[in-house]
Order: C-alpha cells, then structure tokens, then sequence
C-alpha cells in the first residue's frame, strides 16, 4: 500500500494549480477510503520550504498590492484572485502539515487531508470564476503572508497550529462576511455565492486547528490560553486588528478567554 506521506509530497511539488487541485482531490479520497497508509520513511528529507507553485503570480510585499473597488469587473476579478491565492496557498499549507510532522495521530491526516481537498475545492471555483472575470490565475501579483509563516513555524506543530489555521485562516472569518455584503451590493451573486460556501467550510478549518493546538499543548504540559498568548507575542508583536466575527470564532473552538483578549 502506498504511503500518504508520499503522495503528500506529490502535491506539494506539483507546480500547476489546476493539477494541484486534480491530486489533492484524488489524494484525499484515495486515503478517505483507506487505500493509503502512514508508514514513514525513516530515510525521508523534510518538504522543502518553498513548494510546486506556478511562475506567475508575482510575490511581492502586501503593501505593494494595488486596492481596488469592487463596482468595476475589474476590481470584482482582482478581489476574486487574491482569494484564490490565499485558497491555493492554504492547499499547500494542508499538505505541508501532512509531510512535515509525522508524529500525530491518524485524526491530525484525516483532518489536514480533508481540508486540503476542501481548499482545491475553493480554488477550483474561484478560478472558474475568474475566467468568467476575463482573468485567470497568476494575472495580478499577490502577497505569501501565509507561506512565510509556514516557514516561520516549520519548526513546531504547536506554533503552527497556533499561528496559521488559528490567526491568518480565521482572518478570513472575520473579513470574508464584508467581502459578501459589498460584493451582494455590486450585484455580484455568483461571487457571493461561492464565498458563502468557503465561509462556512473554513470555520471548520480553524475548528481544526484549535483541536490539534490543544492536543499539543495537552501533550507538551502547557495551558492553550497562556500558551497562545505567548506565541502572538512573539510571532505578532503587532498584534491582531477587528473586526472579528465572534460567532465564526466561537463555532471555531476560540475560548471565551481568548475572545475576550482580542484587542479593539
């Protein structure tokens, strides 16, 4: 039987996104039906910190990043692919969580895998999207806020858990619910639609997260509140910005404690 951990680092290396999403779908049901084991590879390298990814989009600094208003096509299909940059990201995010850290219980693959093909999902809807925008994917140049805090947290399952399924993915919590309600005034339906779905999908995601923190910080001997506090501190020393969508952070498994220290 063929190793998940194998075919986790098959789609991390893919390069082309639409492929990317075709594998992780695959992937991910291969092992849903049991037909993938967790037999590790003692001889096996770390994922590399830069995955498959196609040549365009231009990376470059979020503040570099051109703002636009959503009553043009134009601005419509530029917010549409910066949310299928992120969507794509978080495949490899998924993935990345699957091959590096292969100390976890078969729960943690079964959770990762299913988020991933959630996310080829996303990104396969908001690229279809985009074409009927007139773009398509790597048009416009975006930012790799969360492949840095990949790399940043490559060390700890703990602080990756924290800091990129629990602070950057439940950003989309919060901001997505605007996204909607400007997008719904411009009358673009079709869009709102297809973030409606993520919406609610990726409060699942962050749910994940906050249930594989914990069993971290249960494994290491540490309290989540204390112990998540510390790793904002240090990793975010600007902090966290509302506004926040309490019910999504709620559903999501973020304590009374930890609502009631986000800074207004």
């Amino acid at each position: 039987m063929a190793s998940l951990f194998t075919a986790a680092q098959q789609c991390l290396d893919c390069t082309d996104p639409l492929q990317k999403a075709r594998l992780t779908r695959d992937a991910a049901a291969t092992f849903a039906r049991g037909e993938l084991d967790l037999r590790d590879d003692a001889a096996r390298a770390e994922p590399t910190d830069i995955p498959g990814r196609p040549q365009r989009p231009e990376l470059v600094d979020a503040r570099a990043l051109r703002k636009r208003g959503l009553g043009s096509a134009a601005g419509r299909a530029a917010l549409v692919h910066a949310v299928a940059h992120i969507e794509f990201n978080a495949i490899n995010l998924a993935w990345d969580a699957v091959a590096r850290f292969r100390d976890m219980p078969a729960d943690f693959y079964r959770d990762w895998c299913a988020c991933a093909a959630d996310e080829a999902r996303h990104f396969t809807l908001l690229n279809t999207r985009l074409g009927e925008l007139g773009m398509t994917y790597g048009d416009l140049p975006a930012h790799d806020g969360l492949w840095r805090m990949a790399q940043r947290t490559r060390h700890s399952v703990l602080a990756r858990m924290a800091l990129v399924p629990r602070v950057l993915e439940a950003r989309g919590l919060d901001v997505t619910p605007g996204m909607i309600e400007r997008l719904r005034t411009a009358g673009d339906h079709a869009t709102v639609a297809i973030l409606e779905l993520i919406l609610r999908e990726e409060v699942a995601h962050v749910a994940a997260g906050t249930r594989w923190f914990r069993w971290c910080c249960a494994r290491e001997g540490v309290v989540p509140d204390v112990t998540f506090r510390a790793l904002l501190d240090e990793y975010l020393p600007g902090g966290l910005h509302g506004p926040y969508n309490l019910a999504a952070r709620r559903a999501a498994g973020f304590s009374a404690g930890e609502l009631d220290a986000l800074p207004h």
